[in-house]
């Protein structure tokens, strides 16, 4: 038997993810410790007892990459899950709950779990070999997520 709770559960665990847009870019993180360590993804961790989705959207944002969010919005719901050996179920199952919205304040640095972030331009996220999921979850918060009118400082 596993010592990791999340490896071979009795249920999905829920993660929280955040599509933060500034710009023509996206904030991406890149994993500073297994599962998926040194590759990159959405800013985002696990949601506690007792916390909300969007308060963990916030927390996990703050915690791995020092910046604040506007106002988020629900964009998708996506089921990542692991085979595992026959006869034992899934290796791993997360829901993960993904919010979307633009950059607030704040200056973005490596925290947490995390080794580095980039602001990644939207029409160049190839180099980042970010999982299909992350890049279709983008694109719908492109679609949802309005654009910046105007506001001074926003692309900066």
């Amino acid at each position: 038997m596993s010592e990791n709770p999340r490896e071979y559960p009795t249920r999905p665990w829920v993660g929280i993810g955040v599509v933060l847009l500034r710009g023509e870019e996206v904030l991406l993180i890149r994993r500073g410790r297994p599962p998926r360590m040194g590759e990159w993804s959405l800013p985002g961790g696990g949601q506690r007892l007792g916390e909300t989705a969007e308060a963990c959207a916030r927390r996990e944002l703050l915690e791995e990459t020092g910046v604040e969010a506007g106002p988020l919005e629900l964009v998708a719901v996506v089921d990542a899950i692991t085979p595992g050996e026959a006869g034992r179920g899934p290796r791993f199952h997360y829901t993960i709950i993904d919010f979307a919205g633009r950059w607030l304040a704040g200056q973005a640095r490596a925290g947490g779990d995390v080794s580095e972030v980039a602001w990644a331009p939207l029409d160049a996220l190839a180099p980042f070999r970010l999982w299909p999921e992350a890049l279709r979850v983008i694109a719908l918060a492109r679609q949802r997520v309005p654009q910046e009118a105007g506001r001074p400082g926003a692309a900066g």
